[in-house]
């Protein structure tokens, strides 16, 4: 059996290892053959950017080569997919190649896309890429006070980011000697400040305890850089200093273009996370439309579940398990205190109290994530 994983990041890279260890005997003996097309030799650890962006990480911490990271018998190529021809069972790559497959992954992430919003771009500060944390680094060093307002669109990756970085900026400028001089202000599409319902009742509090001013029902129409003045559809202005935004989000480029769904969503089955209407087609991580949170322990519980049935394709002829929409995700309360949210299909989440244990937990757990990409935690 011929298998194709395109996209080689979290999801990716733990459902290839997870393969080849199932199929040890298989790949020895030419009955399974996994690649791996990929866009770049580079693996980020992406959760890092939010610790980037205030300075609590440097840009080497969060690389290591793809390579380095897959297990032997899994044929690897810096090689993007530039068109899925899925009548065909094939992709052609950026370099012109053609690859045929029995049963292909697509699990080729997200991206940001703050252009939806006119002024968003070019006034706001992000931290989804290298580039754009680093500079809002620089730009939060040379911030000397005032209103920092933190704008949120939908859906974007990382659920827990927006309230992430906003109990980190109330440490941030503490830690500087800069709280009485810095107005935090929060905003949020819907009737809360997150849309897991637990852990907006959770996190409410905490920015009323801590100052922190939030404006929820407020969805982003468009940013006046000229004025500094944020605006939403709903007709509220929100002037600001400094404006930093959580953007909405969409798949990627290649999977728009070849319309394999809307946004660049993949429309994706909730137990079997097949590609609806293709049974040979699975889809894992960002690249679903499911709704869920875009989470990188959602894209490792997805792989695990996908590992095991294509393992069982190949040596059963069919798949074995189903996937029950569990999510866990560590959430920073400021710069020493953390909590996390766990939780499913059918079980919401229940936060508790912040604590440093948990916190130090989530930064030992930044070191063995690369332990976790090889799918041996």
């Amino acid at each position: 059996m011929r298998i194709l994983i395109v996209g080689g990041g979290m999801g990716g890279t733990i459902l290839a290892n997870n393969l080849a260890r199932r199929l040890t005997g298989e790949l020895k003996s030419g009955k399974a053959r996994i690649t791996m097309l990929s866009a770049s030799e580079r693996h980020m650890y992406q959760p890092g950017l939010l610790y980037l962006a205030v300075g609590r990480m440097t840009p080497d911490e969060l690389y290591r080569d793809q390579a380095s990271l897959l297990e032997p018998g899994i044929a690897f190529h810096v090689d993007p997919v530039e068109d899925f021809q899925l009548d065909k069972n094939c992709v052609r790559t950026k370099s012109g190649k053609t690859h045929e497959y029995d049963v292909m992954v697509i699990a080729t992430g997200s991206r940001m896309h703050p252009e939806g919003v006119p002024g968003l771009a070019e006034n706001a500060e992000t931290f989804y890429t290298e580039e754009s944390a680093l500079k809002m680094f620089k730009r939060l060093q040379a911030f000397q006070g005032g209103k920092v307002v933190i704008c949120v669109g939908v859906p974007h990756k990382c659920p827990m980011a927006p309230l992430e970085i906003t109990f980190m900026l109330h440490d941030y400028f503490k830690d500087r000697g800069m709280a009485n001089k810095v107005q935090l202000h929060y905003t949020y599409p819907i009737g809360r400040v997150h849309s897991l319902e637990n852990v907006a009742k959770w996190a409410a509090p905490e920015m009323d305890r801590l100052g922190i001013k939030y404006e929820t029902f407020f969805n982003i129409k468009e940013v006046d850089g000229a004025n500094k003045i944020l605006r939403s559809e709903e007709g509220v202005d929100i002037p600001y200093d400094l404006l930093v935004t959580i953007p909405s989000h969409k798949g990627m480029e290649v999977v728009e273009k070849c319309g394999l769904g809307q946004n660049g969503w993949v429309p994706t089955d909730r137990t079997r996370l097949n590609m609806e209407g293709r049974s040979n087609v699975f889809v894992c991580g960002d690249t679903t439309n499911l709704p869920i949170s875009k989470a990188g322990s959602t894209a490792h519980f997805e792989a695990d579940v996908i590992g095991e049935n294509i393992a069982a394709m190949v040596k059963v002829g069919t798949t074995v398990r189903e996937y029950d929409g569990k999510v866990f995700c560590f959430i920073e309360a400021g710069k020493d205190r953390a909590t996390y949210a766990m939780f499913n299909y059918e079980n919401p989440p229940d936060p508790k109290e912040p604590t440093r244990a948990v916190h130090w937990f989530k930064m030992a757990y930044n070191k063995l994530y690369w332990v976790s990409a090889r799918g041996l935690l």
